[in-house]
């Protein structure tokens, strides 16, 4: 799993899609298994933490409750998330339930104050990904 910079460096920030897939890419897109991962956020989008398994699924779902993945968030303060998980098969186009579980941890961060800031769907190469805000899918 990714590591988090040593505390006298600087965190990672996110800017931008591009920015996460460098953080998790490698070691998502090898997983045989589909899994889900949670990134935590500070008021400038800055890391907080290493990347967080969260949920594991089969070879092709995973299953959501979306309080047990917010309870990390805000537990921690976070003020925003992105969640990120893999499609084994190494196509990221999103199914219809990764476009309802995206609309379900939005709505439910807007109760609570945690801002969904994307969910991305890493494929197999480098650089085969989805980000479901970019496409307008459940946000």
């Amino acid at each position: 799993m990714a590591e988090a910079p040593p505390e006298d460096q600087p965190r990672p920030q996110i800017t931008s899609p591009d920015d996460i897939v460098r953080l998790v890419q490698f070691e998502m897109s090898a997983l045989e298994q589909e899994k889900m991962w949670l990134l935590l956020l500070d008021t400038k989008n800055r890391l907080l933490g290493r990347p967080r398994p969260t949920y594991r699924g089969s070879l092709n779902s995973t299953s959501v409750r979306v309080g047990d993945l917010l309870r990390d968030a805000v537990r921690e303060n976070a003020v925003s998330i992105v969640v990120i998980h893999n499609h084994p098969s190494g196509d990221p186009t999103p199914s219809p339930e990764d476009v309802k579980v995206t609309r379900d941890i939005a709505q439910a961060g807007k109760l609570l104050d945690v801002e969904l800031l994307d969910h991305l769907v890493i494929g197999r190469g480098k650089g085969t990904f989805v980000s479901l805000k970019q496409r307008g899918l459940g946000f």
